[in-house]
């Protein structure tokens, strides 16, 4: 009898102390409640802990960081653009005490966390353009400027080489980049900072919740599919009517420089054949000094030589001349 009290009492007491053990692992925090009211502080160290059996209650949570990820909602931007915004998030639970008491548990913590975080997204996506949401900076805009102040300079080494043919086409590459650029909007914001817009409006909300949100990032944005076609074929409409641009400066750049190579071409010939006068004449001048030398020196032979040659220009294989015996165009034929 007095064996099985025994054993009875060891029951009991192995019992109790199973029920008034827990255990915590690490990425685990708990709170003990007794009949649903919370006693004593939250329990966040790994371990073996203990509690009043059959009355106390242990509630476990987790403390590590958790994600939340929204559903994407169409949103109508500043700009008129209605685009699908998809955004993620990473929390954790900063007030186990308040945590409990507000939300209860991470299901409803989530629940939360998708009115308060759709919430500050559809404000912050529908007070700033589209623009501000895909880029996060005017880097494409910087990187051009840079482009054009190192064209500037090669453009000024270039003048002073004179090449004006290369000058033509580094000012043509600088043109389109001008045409290209204008169709370029400016970023203000960027998406980056409008993430942290949507953070700081959330986050003040959910410091209430117990709950500590660490970030928030946009992670997808898309058209509607009702516009998506009308928005491709305007993007395509710009893009064609940048390339009429970019053709139409071609063109007066072609016509520039052809003008100027029919400009240098004229002058090229004209100096030649000034050059070529120049040298006829002087060789005409000579050759007349050379005749009028030979002329002085004997007059019957070149009265001779004129008379041969006028004979030549003068008389064919079938000419007839009717002249008097005492013509002096017949002098050397007698």
């Amino acid at each position: 009898m007095i064996r099985t009290a025994g054993a009875i009492a060891v029951v009991v007491i192995l019992i109790a102390v199973y029920s008034a053990a827990y255990r915590l692992t690490e990425g685990q925090q708990s709170l003990v409640t007794q009949f649903g009211r919370i006693i004593g502080e939250p329990v966040t160290n790994a371990g073996l802990h203990f509690k009043v059996p059959l009355v106390q209650e242990v509630r476990y949570f987790d403390k590590r960081i958790l994600e939340w990820d929204g559903d994407p909602n169409q949103i109508p931007t500043k700009d008129k653009k209605y685009i699908w915004v998809d955004t993620t998030a990473r929390w954790k639970i900063e007030n186990l005490v308040k945590f409990a008491q507000t939300v209860r548990t991470e299901t409803g913590a989530q629940a939360r966390l998708d009115s308060i975080l759709d919430g500050a997204t559809r404000d912050v996506i529908s007070k700033h353009n589209l623009v501000e949401a895909v880029r996060n900076s005017n880097g494409i805009l910087a990187a051009i400027d840079r482009r054009e102040e190192a064209k500037k300079k090669a453009e000024a080494e270039l003048k002073r080489q004179q090449e004006d043919g290369l000058q033509a086409g580094e000012r043509f590459e600088e043109i389109i980049e001008e045409e290209v650029t204008g169709e370029i909007e400016p970023v203000e914001i960027g998406r980056e900072k409008l993430s942290e817009m949507i953070l700081e409006r959330a986050r003040t909300n959910l410091e209430n919740l117990g709950i500590q949100l660490i970030d928030v990032q946009i992670r997808r944005i898309a058209y509607e599919k009702s516009v998506e076609a009308k928005v491709y074929d305007r993007m395509n409409s710009e893009r064609n009517r940048i390339a009429e641009k970019i053709r139409s400066i071609g063109k007066g750049e072609m016509a520039k420089i052809q003008g100027k190579l029919n400009k240098d071409l004229k002058e090229i010939e004209s100096s030649a054949y000034r050059t070529s006068q120049g040298i006829r004449g002087k060789g005409e001048a000579e050759a007349i000094a050379i005749y009028a030398a030979s002329l002085g020196k004997d007059t019957d032979f070149f009265r001779f030589k004129r008379s041969l040659e006028a004979y030549r220009k003068t008389f064919g294989k079938k000419s007839r001349l009717i002249l008097s015996t005492d013509s002096e165009f017949l002098r050397y034929l007698k």
